[in-house]
This record gives C-alpha cells, structure tokens and sequence, in this order.
C-alpha cells in the first residue's frame, strides 16, 4: 500500500504543477494580451502624433505662404490708387509746350521732380509699368483693348494705339495697359 500513496502524492504534485502551470499560462496569456493592447495604442497614438505633426508644418507653410502674399501683394489698393496721380502727373508733363516749358521751368523741373520721385518709389514696392508700344501684339494678360479698328498696313491684333500704360505688383497685374487694336482682317 505504500506505493499507491507516493502515486497519489505524484499525482497531487502533478496537478498542483499543472495548475500553476495553468495559472502561470494565463498570466502570461494576460500580460501578452495586455502588451498586444498597449502596442496598438502606442501605434494608435503615433500615428495620431504624425499626423498633428504634418498638420502644423501644413499650418506653417500655408502661414508663411499668407504671410509672403501679404506683404508683397497687401498695399496693392493704395498702389491701384496711386495711378491716376502717376497718370496726371504724365499727362502735365506731355502737355506742357516748349512756351510753358521755358517760362515756367521751375515749376516743370518740379513736376518732373515729382514724377521721378513716384516711378523710383513704384520700383521700391515692386510696380513696375507695363508699357506696350505701337506695333506689339495685343495680350490679353497684359492690355485691355479700349476699341478697334481697321488700320491699313497692319494686322489684326496689332495695338495700334496706346492710352494708358499698365502696371504689374510684383507678378500679378494691377492694372492693364490700355491699348487700341487693329481689326484688320487678314488679306
């Protein structure tokens, strides 16, 4: 009888071993679940990091984008208002005749002055004056077509004629160049 109880004793020892075993199994089920879990949140939270993070430098970018368009194109109202007074100042200058030029020559020289002044500060800002001569071909982008007409010896879309000078803010147009075209038909 002695060994039926040393088996039952291996067989009580086995089953505490299986079950811690067992016990030790689920533990270890448990925490590589759990280190399952944290990896997907971690991967979960990375993802959301680089994505905040390609955000803000998108924000950065389309500020300093913003930022750029402001300080170059942001004056261009008062620029668009300046043009009549660069226009008057031109239109002084071509109508004084030599008369007026030589008995008023201190106040021309200060019209010209003047006029000088204003094309130098343009430049400073980035204005510069589209000014399309007789003969060039009519652009869209650039000339505004005040009228047209026939004119012998040239074709069509020749500018035929220009009224008033444009003007461009850095790339972008301020104000086109206005311009007669010919509309003679090709023969």
């Amino acid at each position: 009888m002695a060994e039926p109880r040393n088996d039952d004793f291996l067989d009580d020892i086995e089953a505490a071993e299986a079950e811690e075993l067992s016990e030790e199994m689920a533990e270890i089920d448990a925490d590589a679940a759990e280190i399952d879990a944290l990896r997907a949140e971690r991967d979960a939270f990375k993802d959301k990091f680089m994505r905040a993070l390609a955000d803000a430098e998108n924000s950065r970018k389309r500020a300093d984008k913003q930022r750029r368009e402001a300080e170059q194109y942001g004056g261009s109202k008062f620029a668009r208002d300046m043009l009549p007074v660069y226009d008057n100042l031109k239109r002084a200058l071509e109508a004084a005749t030599d008369e007026q030029k030589a008995s008023a020559s201190a106040l021309i020289e200060g019209v010209e002055l003047t006029m000088r002044e204003l094309v130098n500060v343009f430049g400073k800002h980035g204005i510069e004056p589209v000014s399309p001569q007789v003969g060039d071909r009519f652009d869209p982008q650039l000339h505004q077509a005040m009228f047209e007409a026939p004119v012998p010896g040239t074709k069509a879309g020749d500018i035929i004629q220009v009224a008033a000078e444009g003007f461009l803010l850095h790339d972008r147009l301020l104000r086109p160049a206005q311009v007669g075209v010919s509309s003679t038909p090709a023969s």
